[in-house]
């Protein structure tokens, strides 16, 4: 199961596909079938990563982690 970790909620738009950066923020890239879109930041609130965790933004809107499966390895 995911946690929340960020307290922004981050409002999506059709045609992007939203990450978090290596820098912690969050980021928005156009999607391939919309050619007028730009790579901007989205969120204004940093979040520290740690090892062994997937983060994303979760349907709510939100930056979430869940733990990696990493199938025996560290």
């Amino acid at each position: 199961m995911a946690e929340r970790v960020g307290k922004e909620k981050i409002s999506r738009e059709d045609g992007y596909l939203y990450f978090l950066g290596k820098d912690g923020y969050a980021w928005r890239t156009p999607m391939k079938t919309n050619s007028r879109g730009r790579k901007s930041k989205v969120g204004s609130e940093k979040v520290s990563r740690q090892d062994g965790f997937l983060y994303f933004i979760d349907k709510s809107g939100y930056i979430a982690r869940a733990k990696m499966n990493r199938r025996g390895r560290r």
